[in-house]
Order: structure tokens, then C-alpha cells, then sequence
């Protein structure tokens, strides 16, 4: 037995080490998401003061023992209000993604089962939506609905499921054409069980992975529209918002750039997690 396991331990472990070092970006993406989500949970409760708490006499206040990422212009603490930004931001992700997902891959689903006029006129109204830039078309719904996150998010739900669409219509095609739809439909099962019990588990791969990766640009896109005014209503914390109060702010640099780190680590975060993901559900990229 021992010989055995000896024979047998050492190729484990390499592969063991081989599979740790190849998702080693992936575990480091994944524990920075968790982390800015356990950040988001607990902020009302780790954040060293109020986030809408002025005091002028303390603005402008370089990073110390007190104010550990300094002060902004109004004397407010800049970790505090980038931990309870990190709230709407993630949920402003979470929300955008999620729904697009869910609406997407319905649309898409129905379009390439139903065929026919179904999947013409779903998929030109896909189009339509994907013909103007998403980043500009989200700008002019969110100026149109008025200033504040509930009418972004609705206009970033509204250019955000059309990718989600082409992708599921396309995988649902393939699902389709295999013999088991064949054979289910042979055997009498309903066009609904079908969808759900066997067609769409087995699309949930690429439609996790997508989802994985476009969490991060959907957090990006929202800072953008709060950079740009459209986001949050003042003084609610959020990153895009913060980063646009320093960015004039040449000296008082950290007024700007640890909300902008903050973004960076999240975006590439769920980009780790996505590619980590993409690779783990890829048979011809699992080592061997």
C-alpha cells in the first residue's frame, strides 16, 4: 500500500499545484469580490464616520492616523464614504447584469425555439438596440428620466440585454439541433420541459461566464454616467461621483484616486473571475 501511495501522491500533487497556479488569477479576482462585498455588508459598521458628515474646518486633509484616505473639499472622510459607496455601486452591478441576464436569455430563448416571425421580430428588435453605442445610449435614456441610480439603472437595463440575447438565441440553436431534443420530442415531452429541464441547463455555461465578466462593466459604465452627473443625487456616496468631485483636484490627489483604485480592483476582480470561470467550464482547456 505504501509503495502505491507513493506512486500515486506525486503526480496528484503536481496537478494539484499545476490547476492552483493556472487559476491563481482567479482566486485572487475572486477573493477581492468577496472582499469589497463583505466591505459593502458591514460598511455602516467599519466606516470610522458618517459619510455625509461636513466639516470644513477639517477639508482638504492629506491621508493620516485620523483620516486614513484624507478629506474632500466639504471635510467629509474619504474611506468612509468609499466603503458605503461600494454598496450602490455592487448593487447597481448586481442589478444591471442580473435583470439584462434574465430578460436577455428569455428573449433569446423564445426567439430561436419559437422561429418564424417570433425570432425575426425579436432579433431586429435586438438590433435596433445594439445599432447605438451602449455607454451613449444610457446617457441619453438616464438625461431623459432625470437625475439619480433607480432611473440609471433602468436606462442601463435597457441597453444591457440585447448581448445576452444573441448569445442565448445562439446556444439555444445549438442545444436544439442535438439528438436528445429529438428524442424528447419523439417521446411526447411538451415544448416547456424541454426548454427548461433540458435545453437551457445546458447554456448556463457561457451565460455564467458572460455574466461573470460583464458584472465589472456594467459597476464601470454606472461610475461613468455618475461621473458625468447622471448617477447619484449629492451627497450620496458612490465611486464615479467622488472621482468627478477630485478631478481638478491636482494636489489633494486622494480625493480621486482611491475611489478610482476601488473601481480598478473590482473591475479586474470579476474580469479574473470571468476568465478563471471561462476556463474551469472549457473541457479543452481543463488540465489534464
Amino acid at each position: 500500500m505504501s509503495a502505491s501511495t507513493a506512486l500515486v501522491l506525486p503526480p496528484t500533487r503536481s496537478r494539484l499545484q499545476r490547476r492552483l497556479k493556472r487559476y491563481a488569477p482567479a482566486w485572487i479576482g475572486g477573493g477581492t469580490v468577496v472582499a469589497w462585498i463583505v466591505i459593502a455588508l458591514l460598511a455602516p459598521w467599519i466606516a470610522p464616520y458618517e459619510p455625509n458628515a461636513v466639516d470644513v474646518t477639517r477639508r482638504l486633509l492629506p491621508p493620516s492616523a485620523a483620516h486614513w484616505m484624507g478629506t474632500d473639499t466639504l471635510g467629509r472622510d474619504v474611506f468612509s464614504r468609499m466603503l458605503h459607496g461600494a454598496r450602490l455601486s455592487l448593487l447597481a452591478g448586481f442589478s444591471v447584469v442580473l435583470l439584462g441576464a434574465a430578460i436577455g436569455t428569455a428573449i433569446g430563448t423564445i426567439a430561436a425555439w419559437a422561429r418564424g416571425w417570433w425570432d425575426e421580430g425579436l432579433m431586429r428588435l435586438t438590433d435596433l438596440v445594439l445599432c447605438f453605442p451602449p455607454i451613449i445610449l444610457a446617457l441619453a435614456i438616464a438625461a431623459a428620466l432625470g437625475i439619480g441610480p433607480l432611473n440609471t439603472i433602468l436606462a442601463m437595463l435597457v441597453v444591457w440585454w440585447p448581448k445576452f440575447a444573441r448569445l442565448s438565441r445562439a446556444l439555444t440553436l445549438v442545444q436544439r439541433s442535438q439528438e436528445y431534443v429529438e428524442a424528447a420530442t419523439v417521446l411526447g415531452l411538451k415544448p416547456r420541459r424541454i426548454l427548461l429541464r433540458h435545453i437551457l441547463p445546458n447554456t448556463i455555461g457561457p451565460l455564467a461566464v458572460l455574466i461573470t465578466l460583464d458584472l465589472g462593466n456594467a459597476i464601470l459604465t454606472f461610475a461613468g454616467l455618475s461621473f458625468l452627473g447622471l448617477g447619484v443625487v449629492p451627497p450620496m456616496p458612490e465611486w464615479g461621483s467622488m472621482v468627478a468631485e477630485g478631478r481638478e483636484l491636482v494636489e489633494q490627489w486622494w480625493v480621486a484616486a482611491f475611489p478610482g483604485l476601488a473601481i480598478l480592483t473590482v473591475v479586474v476582480g470579476f474580469n479574473f473571475c470571468g476568465d478563471g470561470l471561462r476556463d474551469w467550464l472549457d473541457p479543452k482547456g481543463r488540465s489534464r
